[in-house]
Protein backbone atom coordinates (compact mmCIF):
# COMPACT_ATOMS: atom_id res chain seq x y z
CA UNK A 1 0.00 0.00 0.00
CA UNK A 2 2.99 2.35 0.28
CA UNK A 3 2.84 3.34 -3.37
CA UNK A 4 -0.84 4.24 -3.07
CA UNK A 5 0.04 6.37 -0.03
CA UNK A 6 2.71 8.14 -2.09
CA UNK A 7 -0.03 9.58 -4.31
CA UNK A 8 -2.66 10.10 -1.63
CA UNK A 9 -0.59 11.59 1.20
CA UNK A 10 0.49 14.88 -0.46
CA UNK A 11 -3.01 15.38 -1.82
CA UNK A 12 -4.46 14.83 1.67
CA UNK A 13 -1.89 17.30 3.03
CA UNK A 14 -2.90 19.86 0.42
CA UNK A 15 -6.57 19.46 1.32
CA UNK A 16 -5.73 19.73 5.00
CA UNK A 17 -3.82 22.96 4.45
CA UNK A 18 -6.64 24.37 2.31
CA UNK A 19 -9.21 23.56 5.01
CA UNK A 20 -7.44 24.14 8.31
CA UNK A 21 -4.18 25.88 7.45
CA UNK A 22 -3.30 28.97 9.53
CA UNK A 23 -5.80 27.93 12.24
CA UNK A 24 -3.38 27.44 15.08
CA UNK A 25 -0.77 25.71 12.88
CA UNK A 26 1.09 27.50 10.12
CA UNK A 27 0.60 26.12 6.61
CA UNK A 28 4.35 25.93 6.12
CA UNK A 29 4.72 23.58 9.10
CA UNK A 30 1.87 21.40 7.80
CA UNK A 31 3.48 21.35 4.36
CA UNK A 32 6.89 20.45 5.80
CA UNK A 33 5.42 17.71 7.98
CA UNK A 34 3.59 16.26 4.97
CA UNK A 35 6.69 16.41 2.78
CA UNK A 36 8.81 14.72 5.46
CA UNK A 37 6.21 12.00 5.94
CA UNK A 38 6.07 11.49 2.17
CA UNK A 39 9.85 11.12 2.05
CA UNK A 40 9.70 8.50 4.79
CA UNK A 41 7.03 6.53 2.91
CA UNK A 42 9.07 6.79 -0.29
CA UNK A 43 12.14 5.44 1.50
CA UNK A 44 10.17 2.48 2.86
CA UNK A 45 8.63 1.75 -0.55
CA UNK A 46 12.00 1.81 -2.34
CA UNK A 47 13.58 -0.35 0.38
CA UNK A 48 10.76 -2.89 0.12
CA UNK A 49 11.00 -2.95 -3.66
CA UNK A 50 14.74 -3.65 -3.56
CA UNK A 51 14.17 -6.62 -1.23
CA UNK A 52 11.78 -8.34 -3.64
CA UNK A 53 13.13 -10.93 -6.11
CA UNK A 54 11.62 -9.13 -9.12
CA UNK A 55 12.29 -5.65 -7.66
CA UNK A 56 8.83 -4.26 -8.27
CA UNK A 57 5.77 -3.25 -6.26
CA UNK A 58 2.22 -2.96 -7.55
CA UNK A 59 -1.17 -1.89 -6.27
CA UNK A 60 -4.63 -1.83 -7.80
CA UNK A 61 -8.03 -0.96 -6.28
CA UNK A 62 -10.38 -3.79 -5.42
CA UNK A 63 -14.14 -4.14 -5.11
CA UNK A 64 -16.24 -1.49 -6.81
CA UNK A 65 -13.15 0.57 -7.62
CA UNK A 66 -11.59 -2.36 -9.41
CA UNK A 67 -12.98 -1.17 -12.72
CA UNK A 68 -11.33 2.25 -12.30
CA UNK A 69 -7.92 2.63 -14.03
CA UNK A 70 -5.96 3.50 -10.89
CA UNK A 71 -3.34 0.75 -10.86
CA UNK A 72 0.09 1.80 -9.65
CA UNK A 73 3.51 0.22 -9.86
CA UNK A 74 7.10 0.93 -8.86
CA UNK A 75 10.25 -0.59 -10.30
CA UNK A 76 13.85 0.45 -10.83
CA UNK A 77 12.91 3.02 -13.47
CA UNK A 78 10.43 4.89 -11.30
CA UNK A 79 12.03 4.43 -7.86
CA UNK A 80 14.89 6.96 -8.26
CA UNK A 81 12.49 9.57 -9.62
CA UNK A 82 10.01 8.93 -6.81
CA UNK A 83 12.81 9.41 -4.26
CA UNK A 84 13.99 12.54 -6.08
CA UNK A 85 10.47 14.00 -6.09
CA UNK A 86 10.03 13.37 -2.37
CA UNK A 87 13.40 14.92 -1.55
CA UNK A 88 12.98 18.01 -3.73
CA UNK A 89 9.50 18.61 -2.34
CA UNK A 90 11.09 19.10 1.10
CA UNK A 91 13.59 21.54 -0.43
CA UNK A 92 10.76 23.38 -2.23
CA UNK A 93 8.84 23.81 1.01
CA UNK A 94 12.00 25.11 2.70
CA UNK A 95 12.60 27.51 -0.21
CA UNK A 96 9.07 28.92 0.15
CA UNK A 97 9.28 29.25 3.94
CA UNK A 98 9.05 33.04 3.89
CA UNK A 99 6.24 33.35 1.33
CA UNK A 100 3.85 35.93 2.77
CA UNK A 101 1.35 36.23 -0.07
CA UNK A 102 -1.40 33.60 0.38
CA UNK A 103 0.96 31.03 1.97
CA UNK A 104 -1.85 28.52 2.53
CA UNK A 105 -2.69 28.34 -1.18
CA UNK A 106 0.99 28.31 -2.13
CA UNK A 107 1.86 25.33 0.06
CA UNK A 108 -1.32 23.48 -0.87
CA UNK A 109 -0.41 23.82 -4.56
CA UNK A 110 3.13 22.59 -3.90
CA UNK A 111 1.79 19.43 -2.26
CA UNK A 112 -0.78 18.97 -5.03
CA UNK A 113 2.04 19.18 -7.54
CA UNK A 114 4.01 16.55 -5.64
CA UNK A 115 1.00 14.22 -5.66
CA UNK A 116 0.46 14.62 -9.41
CA UNK A 117 4.13 14.03 -10.24
CA UNK A 118 4.19 10.94 -8.01
CA UNK A 119 1.14 9.65 -9.89
CA UNK A 120 2.95 10.06 -13.23
CA UNK A 121 5.96 8.07 -12.05
CA UNK A 122 3.83 5.37 -10.43
CA UNK A 123 1.02 4.99 -12.99
CA UNK A 124 0.73 1.45 -14.34
CA UNK A 125 -2.26 2.26 -16.54
CA UNK A 126 -2.19 4.41 -19.69
CA UNK A 127 -5.40 6.26 -18.84
CA UNK A 128 -4.25 7.07 -15.31
CA UNK A 129 -0.83 8.03 -16.69
CA UNK A 130 -2.45 10.61 -18.96
CA UNK A 131 -4.74 11.95 -16.24
CA UNK A 132 -1.78 12.40 -13.88
CA UNK A 133 0.29 13.96 -16.68
CA UNK A 134 -2.40 16.58 -17.24
CA UNK A 135 -2.98 17.12 -13.53
CA UNK A 136 0.61 18.34 -13.16
CA UNK A 137 -0.23 21.40 -15.29
CA UNK A 138 -2.79 22.86 -12.89
CA UNK A 139 -0.74 23.53 -9.74
CA UNK A 140 2.33 24.58 -11.72
CA UNK A 141 0.27 27.02 -13.79
CA UNK A 142 -1.03 28.72 -10.66
CA UNK A 143 2.36 28.69 -8.92
CA UNK A 144 3.88 30.57 -11.85
CA UNK A 145 0.87 32.78 -12.55
CA UNK A 146 0.17 33.87 -8.97
CA UNK A 147 3.57 33.88 -7.24
CA UNK A 148 5.88 34.52 -10.18
CA UNK A 149 7.67 37.69 -11.18
CA UNK A 150 6.75 40.62 -13.44
CA UNK A 151 5.82 38.72 -16.61
CA UNK A 152 4.37 35.73 -14.77
CA UNK A 153 0.99 35.56 -16.49
CA UNK A 154 2.44 35.36 -19.99
CA UNK A 155 4.97 32.75 -18.86
CA UNK A 156 2.28 30.68 -17.13
CA UNK A 157 0.05 30.79 -20.20
CA UNK A 158 2.93 29.84 -22.49
CA UNK A 159 3.84 26.93 -20.22
CA UNK A 160 0.22 25.76 -20.17
CA UNK A 161 -0.34 26.05 -23.93
CA UNK A 162 2.86 24.27 -24.95
CA UNK A 163 2.43 21.38 -22.57
CA UNK A 164 -1.33 21.09 -23.05
CA UNK A 165 -1.05 20.95 -26.85
CA UNK A 166 1.70 18.36 -26.57
CA UNK A 167 -0.47 16.36 -24.17
CA UNK A 168 -3.35 16.46 -26.65
CA UNK A 169 -1.21 14.66 -29.22
CA UNK A 170 -0.17 12.20 -26.53
CA UNK A 171 -3.81 11.49 -25.69
CA UNK A 172 -4.54 10.65 -29.34
CA UNK A 173 -1.59 8.27 -29.33
CA UNK A 174 -2.83 6.57 -26.17
CA UNK A 175 -6.33 6.18 -27.60
CA UNK A 176 -4.97 4.69 -30.83
CA UNK A 177 -2.77 2.27 -28.89
CA UNK A 178 -5.62 1.19 -26.60
CA UNK A 179 -8.02 0.78 -29.54
CA UNK A 180 -5.55 -1.47 -31.36
CA UNK A 181 -4.30 -3.50 -28.40
CA UNK A 182 -7.44 -3.87 -26.28
CA UNK A 183 -5.82 -3.02 -22.91
CA UNK A 184 -4.83 0.05 -20.94
CA UNK A 185 -2.31 -1.62 -18.60
CA UNK A 186 1.14 -0.41 -19.65
CA UNK A 187 2.96 -3.71 -19.06
CA UNK A 188 0.21 -5.71 -20.79
CA UNK A 189 0.17 -3.72 -24.04
CA UNK A 190 1.22 -6.33 -26.57
CA UNK A 191 3.51 -5.38 -29.43
CA UNK A 192 0.96 -6.20 -32.13
CA UNK A 193 0.82 -2.82 -33.82
CA UNK A 194 1.78 -2.75 -37.49
CA UNK A 195 4.94 -0.79 -38.40
CA UNK A 196 2.87 2.08 -39.80
CA UNK A 197 0.66 2.14 -36.73
CA UNK A 198 3.72 2.05 -34.48
CA UNK A 199 5.15 5.12 -36.18
CA UNK A 200 1.87 6.97 -35.71
CA UNK A 201 1.54 5.99 -32.05
CA UNK A 202 5.18 6.63 -31.22
CA UNK A 203 5.34 10.14 -32.62
CA UNK A 204 2.01 11.11 -31.11
CA UNK A 205 3.26 9.98 -27.72
CA UNK A 206 6.78 11.32 -28.19
CA UNK A 207 5.62 14.78 -29.20
CA UNK A 208 4.03 15.44 -25.83
CA UNK A 209 7.00 13.92 -24.03
CA UNK A 210 9.60 15.89 -26.00
CA UNK A 211 7.80 19.12 -25.13
CA UNK A 212 8.10 18.26 -21.45
CA UNK A 213 11.74 17.08 -21.72
CA UNK A 214 12.24 19.80 -23.23
CA UNK A 215 13.86 18.96 -26.57
CA UNK A 216 14.89 21.53 -29.16
CA UNK A 217 12.91 23.16 -30.83
CA UNK A 218 10.00 22.48 -28.44
CA UNK A 219 11.82 24.07 -25.51
CA UNK A 220 10.88 27.73 -25.88
CA UNK A 221 8.37 27.68 -23.02
CA UNK A 222 11.03 26.65 -20.50
CA UNK A 223 13.26 29.75 -20.09
CA UNK A 224 10.27 32.05 -19.56
CA UNK A 225 8.63 29.64 -17.11
CA UNK A 226 11.84 29.31 -15.09
CA UNK A 227 12.62 33.01 -15.03
CA UNK A 228 9.13 34.04 -13.94
CA UNK A 229 8.42 31.16 -11.53
CA UNK A 230 8.97 31.53 -7.78
CA UNK A 231 11.99 29.71 -6.39
CA UNK A 232 9.99 26.69 -5.21
CA UNK A 233 8.29 26.46 -8.62
CA UNK A 234 11.64 26.52 -10.43
CA UNK A 235 13.00 23.81 -8.13
CA UNK A 236 10.09 21.49 -8.87
CA UNK A 237 9.95 22.38 -12.56
CA UNK A 238 13.62 21.73 -13.23
CA UNK A 239 14.04 19.03 -10.62
CA UNK A 240 11.16 16.69 -11.45
CA UNK A 241 8.76 17.95 -14.12
CA UNK A 242 11.34 17.84 -16.92
CA UNK A 243 12.10 14.22 -16.00
CA UNK A 244 8.56 13.25 -16.97
CA UNK A 245 9.53 13.55 -20.65
CA UNK A 246 12.48 11.16 -20.54
CA UNK A 247 10.64 8.80 -18.23
CA UNK A 248 7.62 8.74 -20.52
CA UNK A 249 9.69 7.81 -23.57
CA UNK A 250 11.39 4.95 -21.74
CA UNK A 251 8.31 3.74 -19.87
CA UNK A 252 5.58 4.15 -22.49
CA UNK A 253 6.55 5.25 -25.99
CA UNK A 254 9.54 3.00 -26.69
CA UNK A 255 8.11 -0.28 -25.30
CA UNK A 256 4.73 0.22 -27.03
CA UNK A 257 6.26 1.02 -30.43
CA UNK A 258 9.77 -0.49 -30.42
CA UNK A 259 10.19 -0.66 -34.19
CA UNK A 260 9.18 2.98 -34.52
CA UNK A 261 11.55 3.91 -31.70
CA UNK A 262 14.38 2.14 -33.54
CA UNK A 263 13.59 4.12 -36.70
CA UNK A 264 13.31 7.37 -34.74
CA UNK A 265 16.53 6.89 -32.77
CA UNK A 266 18.78 8.85 -35.19
CA UNK A 267 16.41 11.83 -35.13
CA UNK A 268 16.15 11.67 -31.34
CA UNK A 269 19.96 11.68 -31.21
CA UNK A 270 20.11 14.74 -33.48
CA UNK A 271 17.57 16.58 -31.33
CA UNK A 272 19.42 15.68 -28.16
CA UNK A 273 22.86 16.45 -29.54
CA UNK A 274 21.77 19.77 -30.95
CA UNK A 275 20.06 20.56 -27.66
CA UNK A 276 23.32 20.09 -25.74
CA UNK A 277 25.08 22.64 -27.98
CA UNK A 278 22.19 25.07 -28.37
CA UNK A 279 21.33 25.10 -24.67
CA UNK A 280 24.96 25.65 -23.70
CA UNK A 281 25.51 28.46 -26.23
CA UNK A 282 22.24 30.13 -25.20
CA UNK A 283 23.31 29.92 -21.55
CA UNK A 284 26.66 31.47 -22.45
CA UNK A 285 24.88 34.46 -23.98
CA UNK A 286 22.72 35.25 -20.93
CA UNK A 287 23.21 38.09 -18.47
CA UNK A 288 20.23 37.01 -16.35
CA UNK A 289 21.59 34.37 -13.97
CA UNK A 290 18.27 32.55 -13.67
CA UNK A 291 17.83 32.43 -17.45
CA UNK A 292 21.36 31.02 -17.72
CA UNK A 293 20.40 28.16 -15.40
CA UNK A 294 17.18 27.66 -17.37
CA UNK A 295 19.04 27.23 -20.66
CA UNK A 296 21.52 24.92 -18.98
CA UNK A 297 18.54 22.62 -18.33
CA UNK A 298 17.96 22.38 -22.09
CA UNK A 299 21.61 21.35 -22.50
CA UNK A 300 21.63 18.77 -19.70
CA UNK A 301 18.35 17.17 -20.74
CA UNK A 302 19.82 16.96 -24.24
CA UNK A 303 22.32 14.47 -22.82
CA UNK A 304 19.42 12.43 -21.44
CA UNK A 305 17.81 12.32 -24.90
CA UNK A 306 21.13 11.35 -26.51
CA UNK A 307 21.41 8.45 -24.07
CA UNK A 308 17.81 7.34 -24.63
CA UNK A 309 18.35 7.38 -28.40
CA UNK A 310 20.95 4.63 -28.12
CA UNK A 311 18.21 2.18 -27.11
CA UNK A 312 20.64 0.15 -25.01
CA UNK A 313 20.62 -0.88 -21.38
CA UNK A 314 23.67 1.29 -20.68
CA UNK A 315 22.07 4.19 -22.55
CA UNK A 316 18.87 4.03 -20.51
CA UNK A 317 20.94 3.79 -17.32
CA UNK A 318 22.94 6.84 -18.43
CA UNK A 319 19.70 8.75 -19.04
CA UNK A 320 18.56 7.97 -15.51
CA UNK A 321 21.89 9.13 -14.09
CA UNK A 322 21.67 12.37 -16.06
CA UNK A 323 18.09 13.02 -14.97
CA UNK A 324 18.69 12.38 -11.27
CA UNK A 325 21.88 14.43 -11.33
CA UNK A 326 20.23 17.31 -13.13
CA UNK A 327 17.36 17.22 -10.64
CA UNK A 328 19.79 17.76 -7.78
CA UNK A 329 22.10 20.27 -9.49
CA UNK A 330 19.33 22.38 -11.04
CA UNK A 331 17.41 22.48 -7.77
CA UNK A 332 20.55 23.66 -5.97
CA UNK A 333 21.23 26.27 -8.67
CA UNK A 334 17.70 27.69 -8.55
CA UNK A 335 17.73 27.68 -4.75
CA UNK A 336 20.94 29.73 -4.72
CA UNK A 337 19.84 32.09 -7.48
CA UNK A 338 16.52 32.62 -5.74
CA UNK A 339 18.13 33.44 -2.39
CA UNK A 340 20.54 35.84 -4.10
CA UNK A 341 17.76 37.61 -6.02
CA UNK A 342 15.81 38.09 -2.79
CA UNK A 343 18.80 39.91 -1.32
CA UNK A 344 20.01 41.92 -4.33
CA UNK A 345 16.71 42.39 -6.22
CA UNK A 346 18.56 41.68 -9.45
CA UNK A 347 19.65 38.64 -11.42
CA UNK A 348 22.01 40.49 -13.76
CA UNK A 349 25.51 39.01 -13.81
CA UNK A 350 26.96 42.34 -14.98
CA UNK A 351 25.66 44.05 -11.83
CA UNK A 352 27.22 41.52 -9.46
CA UNK A 353 30.75 40.60 -8.49
CA UNK A 354 32.86 40.23 -5.39
CA UNK A 355 30.36 38.06 -3.53
CA UNK A 356 33.09 35.71 -2.30
CA UNK A 357 33.99 38.15 0.48
CA UNK A 358 30.41 39.27 1.19
CA UNK A 359 28.56 35.93 0.98
CA UNK A 360 31.20 33.24 1.59
CA UNK A 361 28.78 30.38 2.27
CA UNK A 362 26.64 31.26 -0.74
CA UNK A 363 29.74 31.60 -2.93
CA UNK A 364 31.15 28.21 -1.92
CA UNK A 365 27.80 26.57 -2.69
CA UNK A 366 27.55 28.37 -6.05
CA UNK A 367 31.06 27.36 -7.14
CA UNK A 368 30.29 23.77 -6.12
CA UNK A 369 27.09 23.89 -8.18
CA UNK A 370 28.89 25.25 -11.23
CA UNK A 371 31.53 22.51 -11.01
CA UNK A 372 28.82 19.86 -10.79
CA UNK A 373 26.98 21.41 -13.74
CA UNK A 374 30.07 21.41 -15.97
CA UNK A 375 30.63 17.72 -15.28
CA UNK A 376 33.65 17.70 -12.98
CA UNK A 377 34.68 14.12 -12.10
CA UNK A 378 33.56 12.92 -8.65
CA UNK A 379 30.45 15.12 -8.87
CA UNK A 380 27.07 13.92 -10.10
CA UNK A 381 27.15 15.50 -13.56
CA UNK A 382 30.12 13.44 -14.73
CA UNK A 383 29.00 9.75 -14.67
CA UNK A 384 25.76 10.14 -16.63
CA UNK A 385 27.06 12.56 -19.26
CA UNK A 386 30.28 10.60 -19.77
CA UNK A 387 28.31 7.36 -20.22
CA UNK A 388 25.91 9.16 -22.58
CA UNK A 389 28.78 10.24 -24.83
CA UNK A 390 30.40 6.78 -24.73
CA UNK A 391 27.14 5.00 -25.58
CA UNK A 392 26.38 7.48 -28.36
CA UNK A 393 29.84 6.76 -29.81
CA UNK A 394 28.99 3.07 -29.87
CA UNK A 395 25.59 3.65 -31.46
CA UNK A 396 26.22 6.65 -33.73
CA UNK A 397 29.97 6.71 -34.28
CA UNK A 398 31.87 9.94 -34.65
CA UNK A 399 28.67 12.00 -34.41
CA UNK A 400 29.14 11.65 -30.65
CA UNK A 401 31.56 14.59 -30.88
CA UNK A 402 28.46 16.84 -30.91
CA UNK A 403 27.31 16.10 -27.34
CA UNK A 404 30.97 15.89 -26.29
CA UNK A 405 31.41 19.46 -27.50
CA UNK A 406 28.44 20.42 -25.35
CA UNK A 407 30.48 19.47 -22.29
CA UNK A 408 33.18 21.98 -23.29
CA UNK A 409 30.68 24.80 -23.77
CA UNK A 410 29.10 23.91 -20.43
CA UNK A 411 32.45 24.55 -18.75
CA UNK A 412 32.59 27.95 -20.45
CA UNK A 413 29.22 29.29 -19.32
CA UNK A 414 29.54 27.92 -15.80
CA UNK A 415 32.99 29.38 -15.25
CA UNK A 416 31.86 32.69 -16.77
CA UNK A 417 29.01 32.82 -14.24
CA UNK A 418 31.40 32.08 -11.37
CA UNK A 419 33.83 34.76 -12.51
CA UNK A 420 31.10 37.36 -12.96
CA UNK A 421 29.26 36.72 -9.69
CA UNK A 422 31.75 35.40 -7.15
CA UNK A 423 35.00 37.14 -8.05
CA UNK A 424 35.97 40.75 -8.63
CA UNK A 425 35.54 43.65 -6.26
CA UNK A 426 32.51 45.83 -5.57
CA UNK A 427 31.23 47.83 -2.62
CA UNK A 428 27.62 47.67 -3.76
CA UNK A 429 26.73 44.43 -1.97
CA UNK A 430 28.77 44.89 1.20
CA UNK A 431 25.73 44.81 3.47
CA UNK A 432 24.18 41.55 2.25
CA UNK A 433 23.37 38.73 4.66
CA UNK A 434 24.74 35.28 3.90
CA UNK A 435 22.70 32.08 3.74
CA UNK A 436 20.49 31.47 6.76
CA UNK A 437 20.73 28.14 8.64
CA UNK A 438 17.55 26.98 6.86
CA UNK A 439 18.94 27.86 3.42
CA UNK A 440 22.34 26.39 4.29
CA UNK A 441 20.76 23.10 5.37
CA UNK A 442 18.74 22.87 2.14
CA UNK A 443 21.80 23.65 0.01
CA UNK A 444 24.02 21.24 1.96
CA UNK A 445 21.47 18.44 1.57
CA UNK A 446 21.39 18.89 -2.19
CA UNK A 447 25.18 19.21 -2.33
CA UNK A 448 25.55 15.97 -0.37
CA UNK A 449 23.37 14.20 -2.93
CA UNK A 450 25.46 15.63 -5.76
CA UNK A 451 28.66 14.39 -4.12
CA UNK A 452 27.31 10.91 -3.30
CA UNK A 453 26.03 10.37 -6.84
CA UNK A 454 29.36 11.54 -8.29
CA UNK A 455 31.42 9.23 -6.13
CA UNK A 456 28.96 6.33 -6.15
CA UNK A 457 26.81 6.29 -9.32
CA UNK A 458 26.15 2.64 -8.56
CA UNK A 459 23.63 3.81 -5.98
CA UNK A 460 21.37 4.65 -8.94
CA UNK A 461 22.45 2.06 -11.50
CA UNK A 462 22.02 -0.80 -9.03
CA UNK A 463 18.39 0.22 -8.68
CA UNK A 464 17.73 0.93 -12.36
CA UNK A 465 19.58 -1.98 -14.01
CA UNK A 466 16.84 -4.66 -13.77
CA UNK A 467 14.23 -2.28 -15.17
CA UNK A 468 16.34 -0.75 -17.94
CA UNK A 469 17.48 -4.22 -18.98
CA UNK A 470 13.86 -5.30 -19.45
CA UNK A 471 13.03 -2.14 -21.41
CA UNK A 472 16.10 -2.52 -23.62
CA UNK A 473 15.13 -6.13 -24.31
CA UNK A 474 11.58 -5.06 -25.20
CA UNK A 475 12.86 -2.35 -27.53
CA UNK A 476 15.53 -4.44 -29.21
CA UNK A 477 13.32 -7.52 -29.45
CA UNK A 478 10.40 -5.59 -30.93
CA UNK A 479 12.61 -3.76 -33.39
CA UNK A 480 13.77 -6.96 -35.01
Amino acid sequence: MEIAVLVALPLAGALGIALIGERGVSSRFLALATALAEAAVAAVAVWRMLRLPVQSLSWAPSGVLGAVPLSLGMDGLSAPLVALTAFLSIVAVAASWTVGDRPRAHHALLLSLESAVMAVFLAADLVFFYVAWEAVLIPMYFLIGLWGHEDRRRAALKFFLFTFVGSAFMLVGILVAVANTGTTVINDVPRVLTPDMQRTVFWLLALGMLVKLPAFPLHTWLPDAHVEAPTAGSIMLAGVLLKMGGYGIMRVAAPIAPAAFDDAAPLLFVLGGFGTIYGALAALAQDDLKRLVAYSSVAHMGFALVAIATGSQAGFAAAMLVMVSHGLVAALAFLLVGTLAERTHTRSISEMGGLATVLPRWSVAFVFTALASLGLPLLSGFPGEALSVLESARAFGWWSVVPAAGVLVAATYNLRAVRGVVYGATERWSGLADLTPRESLAAASLGFGVLVLGVWPGAITAVTNPAVMRIAQLVQGGAR
